[in-house]
């Protein structure tokens, strides 16, 4: 399996691109296949991701030429989250079992990784992003009880949305990843709205739980000249440390964001007013 490279791109070079030249730098919409380890590298902050479908037999991570290394974690740590049915992550003989909306940790140094699901018919879909660590920690489970979770937004802004915080300072701590998903409640449809920046850190956001007719509007790009992408389910979008993003859904939605760089203080942002926004 060939893990796909997206190159770092400026804001002059975005300021030209058209829709496919965007789609092509900053959107992956083929990351998940039944049976299938997929993944992409972003010289971006140098995140790797993978969509991970395990059927009847267990799947490990391919080898990435990529990172040059003897394993994929080898110098890096993931953190994962299950978009699917029941399954679990084996490392170095310890099993996690998470079901849906469940995550992990992966540390530093991990070396015999396997993904498996409980029942093939109704598999686990796994999201795993990981970047590069200068510390190893322990590899655990993070149930909804290990999470921390947040209700933000007001319905009445059409943003009002529920947090959940996995890899988080204070909580699951880790050496340069912050991540969790945010669940849209219904009837509203903004996501990080107001929307900000944070020019230490790229983030990507993995759209999950979208109906097959539904797509979420992202937007991306410097704050007075912004561009934007239509995303299906399923579909991972990175937005480098000097870009918004935020978007919009037809429908009902859910989202991984999932952030690495300079470090990973969940608040460490620059905040961005709706009249900045063009």
């Amino acid at each position: 399996m060939t893990v796909e490279t997206r190159y770092a791109h400026s804001p002059s070079a975005v300021r030209q691109m058209d829709t496919a030249a965007l789609r092509e730098a900053f959107v992956d919409d083929g990351l998940f296949a039944e049976g299938e380890c997929r993944g992409v590298y972003l010289h971006h902050d140098r995140i790797l991701a993978f969509g991970i479908v395990p059927l009847a037999e267990p799947l490990g991570f391919p080898h990435v030429d990529q990172v040059r290394a003897a394993h994929v974690l080898q110098r890096r740590e993931a953190g994962v989250l299950n978009i699917g049915g029941p399954g679990a992550v084996t490392v170095d003989g310890q099993t996690l079992e998470l079901a849906n909306k469940e995550a992990a940790y992966l540390g530093r140094g991990g070396a015999d990784v396997a993904f498996s699901s409980e029942d093939p018919d109704h598999p686990a879909v796994f999201y795993v992003f990981t970047a590069v660590a200068h510390t190893s920690l322990p590899h655990v489970k993070i149930g909804r009880e290990q999470m921390n979770i947040v209700e933000i937004g007001a319905p009445e802004r059409s943003n009002h949305r529920t947090l959940h915080q996995c890899i988080i300072e204070g909580r699951t701590a880790s050496a340069n990843i912050a991540f969790g998903f945010t669940t849209v409640h219904s009837g509203s449809t903004w996501n990080t709205m107001p929307p900000h920046t944070h020019d230490r850190r790229t983030e990507c956001y993995l759209y999950f739980d979208l109906d097959e007719d539904d797509r979420v509007f992202h937007f991306l790009g410097l704050p007075e000249e912004t561009r934007h992408v239509v995303l299906e389910d399923r579909a991972l979008v990175a937005s480098p440390s000097w870009s918004v993003h935020f978007g919009a859904g037809t429908g009902p939605y859910s989202f991984v964001w999932a952030t690495a760089g300079e470090n990973a203080a969940y608040d460490d942002m620059d905040h961005v007013t709706l009249s900045q926004i063009r």
